[in-house]
């Protein structure tokens, strides 16, 4: 009867099967990271395999001297000799193989940790904005992490399985060699084990991938009750004892499910396991019956049951082995799919130089943009030109649309109607690499780099690095230069409190570090996403007076609420519901006594 948990048992098979696909591909990033050392762990594990089949033919024919020498037949000591050192000498290289794999394997794992983490960074750094704001793709990309380290047990696996194999083989044809149903009792046996064990590998799989949504729930409700940067309002507001209430009910919940499973699985994994040691030992009645019947020499009923006992314990470590890694190939489904997802915002066959200096500016032409998975637009149908030498602020109240815009300019997410054009040509035109070089940006949330005040400046443009005359000169035009000299070691100074020897630095403080990283890029568009929030209003007017010293002959563009230094710009838009209401120069709004001039007057009103 073809019921629906039949059907989800041989979907569950098809998709193990499926997921045995990922195997090449990650075998092919094993070989490049570390190819001789692969090569090697190959041949060692070939030559460990075929050991025991050694050892056990030279205890048989010890043992078949000794037997000969107890019925009174001479024996030559030297044959004692022999055999006694071949039984030494394969014990030693045994151990020598097994430190040979030993240092093979982890060396392995570290070039493949090192080399799919920095695939996992680059890969990550050609993905568009909009896959990092999708909790799905976190999801993905916490996963596909994760296999930098997590699957590195998996090669293990795969490296021994291989080794059994070999064993397996060499001992399965003397057994087989003697009789093969015996190797057939053995198989039957251990089979209904590996398949019991392959279904709840699955289903841990499946409930794995169900928990990683509440791990990252964990994992953040960890931070909280543990990080610096909340470690304020946790104290102030006493929340630690309801995030720790929140932690532990997720926690619980997990460990609920996973002992219900690990339960089941004791269950029936127990009573498997007995019927393959049951065919084990239907195998050694067999052999002793043999033996004492004088079928067989006591050296070929040692052999033989030696050979039985690897087989057996190889047949069952073989299928657990490979269930194992059938199973981790599924996780590996998480970073296969990270690595195939590919960018929209691409640069085109054939991209236009972007015009040094820019000639006619930037034109929104009908722009509207809809975020992915929303379901109102945050801009509709804008239009406007901004040219060369303009400063534009860009005003309005949260949530109205100001930052998405410059996202746009950016490409960081293209229009979802109409389009944006740099010099009469629509930006897709362009390689978005070569555009942003000309863009310099800082947002509200600009990154706060716990490195050192070197490369903190030089993200900005980090061919400057070493160039220590360009980051004294983008620290003096962000108004950083005299904190920067006022640390013990310079623009060596780590910033931050995560590294020993770094120092903390106040929101202000942080911001003008930010502001230098964008000066140093000598960028022809230059945007301010509200980024001096934290300055006092003297501090803020001061920065924005030197941006527009340095932004003469340059796209400008700069969000602020502070109408002291809006009106510093040459040119104010006032977003609406993502709509431009209103566009003029500071006077002309007020003239026009709209939005903006009554927001003009409530914040004016404040200071009298």
């Amino acid at each position: 009867m073809d019921t629906a948990e039949s059907r989800s048992q041989r979907q569950a098979w098809a998709n193990r099967l499926d997921a045995l696909g990922h195997l090449p591909k990650i075998w092919k990033l094993l070989w490049t990271a570390a190819p001789l050392a692969v090569a090697s762990t190959i041949l060692l594990r070939l030559l460990g395999g075929l050991i025991p089949l050694g050892m056990l033919f030279a205890g048989k024919r010890l043992i078949d001297l000794i037997a000969g020498a107890s019925n009174g037949q001479s024996v030559p000591i030297n044959e004692v000799w022999f055999w006694v050192g071949i039984e030494f000498g394969l014990a030693v290289l045994t151990q020598l193989l097994a430190r040979g794999v030993d240092f093979a394997d982890g060396y392995i794992a570290d070039r493949f940790s090192h080399n799919l983490g920095l695939t996992i960074m680059r890969h990550s750094a050609t993905l568009d904005l909009s896959s990092f704001e999708d909790p799905a793709f976190h999801d993905r990309l916490q996963n596909a992490r994760a296999q930098s380290t997590d699957r590195i047990g998996m090669l293990t696996s795969t490296g021994w399985l291989f080794q059994r194999f070999v064993m397996l083989l060499s001992l399965a044809t003397g057994i087989i060699y003697y009789s093969p149903w015996l190797m057939v009792v053995l198989a039957v046996s251990v089979l209904p084990a590996f398949l019991v064990e392959s279904h709840f590998a699955f289903l841990g799989y499946t409930l794995a991938h169900q928990l990683t949504p509440t791990r990252r729930a964990l994992e953040y409700y960890l931070g909280l009750g543990s990080s610096r940067e909340a470690a304020k309002e946790v104290k102030v507001f006493a929340l630690a004892p309801h995030f720790e209430r929140q932690y532990s009910e997720l926690s619980t919940g997990v460990i609920d499910k996973n002992r219900v499973l690990a339960l089941r699985r004791l269950r029936w994994g127990s009573v498997f396991a007995i019927l393959a040691t049951a065919g084990y030992y239907a195998g050694y009645l067999h052999l002793a019956q043999e033996a004492f019947q004088q079928r067989i020499t006591l050296g070929w009923f040692s052999f033989l049951v030696g050979a039985l006992a690897g087989t057996s314990g190889h047949l069952q470590t073989i299928f657990s082995l490979f269930s194992d890694i059938a199973d981790q190939a599924l996780f590996l489904g998480d970073l296969v799919t990270f690595l195939q997802e590919r960018p929209k915002i691409v640069a085109p066959d054939s991209p236009l130089p972007v015009a040094n200096p820019i000639q006619s500016g930037i034109e929104f032409q009908n722009v509207s943009f809809t975020y992915p998975g929303g379901s109102r637009p945050v801009l509709d149908n804008l239009s406007f030109k901004l040219e060369r030498g303009q400063r534009m602020a860009l005003v309005g109240e949260n949530g109205q649309g100001k930052t998405t815009l410059v996202k746009l300019i950016a490409r960081l997410y293209d229009p979802t109607a109409g389009r944006i054009l740099l010099d009469g040509r629509d930006l897709t035109d362009y390689d978005p690499i070569e555009l942003r070089k000309e863009i310099g940006i800082i947002f509200q949330d600009f990154a706060r780099y716990e490195l050192s005040a070197r490369e903190n400046i030089a993200a900005g443009s980090i061919v400057a690095l070493a160039d220590d005359d360009a980051l004294w000169v983008a620290s003096r035009k962000s108004n950083a230069e005299e904190l920067v000299r006022g640390f013990p070691t310079g623009l060596e100074q780590m910033l931050g409190r995560r590294f020993e020897g770094g120092v903390e630095l106040s929101g202000g403080e942080w911001q003008r570090i930010a502001l230098a990283r964008a000066y140093l890029r000598d960028a022809q568009i230059l945007i301010l996403d509200e980024p001096t929030a934290a300055l006092d209003p003297m501090a803020e007017f001061e920065v924005f007076q030197k941006f527009a010293e340095l932004t003469e002959d340059k796209i400008a563009i700069f969000i602020s609420h502070r109408f002291s230094t809006v009106r510093m710009a040459n040119r104010i838009m006032v977003l609406a519901d993502g709509h431009i209401v209103e566009d003029g120069s500071h006077e002309q709004l007020l003239a026009a006594d709209g939005i903006y001039a009554k927001l003009f007057e409530v914040q004016a009103a404040s200071y009298r």
